[in-house]
């Protein structure tokens, strides 16, 4: 039996050294009540490299016509479904959100489209964003996979973190995604890097691979060095490929969670999209779990929980922010 004390033990490990392929396979075989002794070592951690939680917040900036194929993903043009369709928002609307966010405890304001990239004209629209929120906000942008010229000129003009999420392991990736390829995404990741950004790279879990893929998602990123991990729990979609799909359990997606954290130690682990929709009664326990900030608000097309709802959540946890 896996107890809390092989969790600390573990989480001791992971603090000296990485931890070693009989300590990932043990990892991914603990499962039921064992994953809430897990819990133990990854809160250890989170503990010891953080000391509040982090808020952020994303605006989908242009929604839908997408011309990749990602199963998951309710804006591809190859499936039918009820998400909204509009183009890039006018920068003024933008620079308003922005605004707003920065007069609250939110640290970081993200501008998501869909799409495989952004053209000239759009590229221009985000550069008036950030010269306009700069000084008042932390900002962070998702907009594909972008030239290294693109990437410098949105760092120059205020750009903080890009995030450009790798969505899920290398061996699994061709499953979920056939219009591009595991490695266009990687270099994206290397070339915001190169043009001094934070990278914020992670992905959706419950898309149908195994807890193997899971780690190997998790080694990927910590051989990429990223800043930051977001973690995404699926909703499935109607319409999508992955509608139907019902691979998550309350308890698995803390278990996933715990695993990055063991990984990763001292990197932000942010729980994002479906966090309302998967965790259920034990959504108090991302934190134990390893997660060093939230995404607060809606998602791209789905809802969320509301600034209100987290930062209650978080007063009657007694976390700081």
């Amino acid at each position: 039996m896996f107890t809390e004390k092989d969790a600390l033990n573990l989480a001791e490990k992971s603090l000296k050294d990485s931890l070693g392929k009989k300590d990932l396979e043990l990892l991914a075989k603990i499962n039921g009540s064992e994953i809430l002794s897990l819990l133990a070592g990854s809160s250890f951690l989170t503990r010891n490299f953080f000391s509040s939680i982090q808020l952020c917040s994303i605006v989908n900036a242009r929604s839908g016509k997408c011309s990749e194929d990602c199963a998951f993903c309710a804006q591809s043009k190859f499936y039918s479904t009820s998400a909204p369709v509009y183009p890039f928002k006018s920068p003024s609307e933008l620079i308003c959100l922005g605004n707003n966010l920065a007069k609250t405890p939110v640290k970081r304001y993200s501008l998501v489209t869909s799409g495989k990239g952004l053209e000239l004209k759009e590229i221009e629209k985000v550069i008036d964003v950030l010269g306009a929120l700069k000084n008042k906000i932390k900002l962070c942008a998702s907009l594909g996979i972008l030239s290294l010229k693109d990437l410098t000129s949105l760092k120059k003009a205020g750009l903080n973190r890009y995030h450009h999420n790798l969505e899920t392991s290398a061996s699994f990736f061709p499953k979920i995604c056939s219009t591009h390829t595991y490695e266009e995404r990687i270099l994206t990741i290397k070339r915001a890097k190169e043009a001094g950004l934070s990278v914020c790279s992670g992905g959706v879990f419950g898309l149908g691979e195994s807890i193997s893929q899971v780690i190997e998602l998790a080694l990927t990123l910590k051989d990429l060095k990223v800043d930051a991990i977001p973690l995404n729990f699926l909703i499935p979609i109607p319409g999508t490929p992955l509608e139907k799909a019902n691979f998550l359990t309350p308890l698995y997606c803390l278990k996933i969670i715990a695993i990055f954290r063991y990984i990763l130690p001292d990197k932000e682990i942010i729980v994002c999209g479906g966090r309302k929709q998967n965790f259920g009664s034990l959504h108090p326990l991302v934190f134990l779990a390893g997660a060093s900030g939230i995404m607060t608000g809606n998602y791209l097309t789905k809802s969320g929980f509301s600034l209100d709802e987290d930062l209650n959540l978080l007063k009657s946890l007694q976390f700081h922010i």
